[in-house]
């Protein structure tokens, strides 16, 4: 089992334990509890669409700069080795060190587009961050003017949509435990 899938069925368990918990507690005190499949909502979105689109083809532009930047050191390996018998001990080494270099640059420009804040995430900010902030404020007032006490994504990714505040014991928990 890959490890994604775990962690996919670690989710929906966690998920299904957290609404179990939610659901025997809210017989007693008489909650409100909705779900929401968060993916759908935002899938059937033109925006989103439109902003998944975009985030696809430059995405894929980056990848093929980023494809030929490796063709162009596997062209520079491919030449070293035809040529290294006739080259000097000196002239090895630097055309190993320049090989290494373009490795290095191209690392770099795979990280600055692909890394965890590389373009790509920040690009994906500016485009579908307003979006799923609309859709969260939707799902806020469709829980506040319904009196929903929580609102869960039942696709797990997200897990807790909305809950209302009185149930947020954050501050007596600190108070109790002396903190600010």
């Amino acid at each position: 089992m890959n490890v994604l899938k775990a962690r996919k069925i670690g989710k929906k368990i966690i998920f299904a334990i957290a609404v179990a918990m939610v659901v025997s507690f809210s017989s007693a005190t008489a909650q409100k509890i909705a779900v929401v499949d968060i993916n759908q909502v935002l899938e059937s979105m033109d925006d989103y669409k439109k902003a998944q689109e975009e985030l696809d083809k430059v995405s894929a532009r980056w990848r093929q700069d980023i494809a030929q930047e490796y063709d162009q050191i596997k062209g520079m390996y491919s030449k070293y080795q035809a040529e290294q018998v006739l080259m000097s001990e000196d002239m090895r080494a630097k055309k190993e060190e320049e090989i290494m270099e373009k490795e290095r640059q191209v690392r770099d420009l795979q990280k600055s587009k692909f890394g965890p804040e590389g373009a790509l995430f920040k690009k994906r900010q500016e485009l579908v961050r307003p979006i799923q902030d609309k859709v969260y404020r939707a799902i806020e007032d469709y829980a506040n003017e319904r009196g929903y006490d929580f609102i869960f994504d039942k696709g797990g990714a997200s897990g807790l949509l909305f809950s209302n505040g009185k149930y947020d014991k954050t501050d007596e928990i600190l108070k109790d435990l002396g903190a600010n």
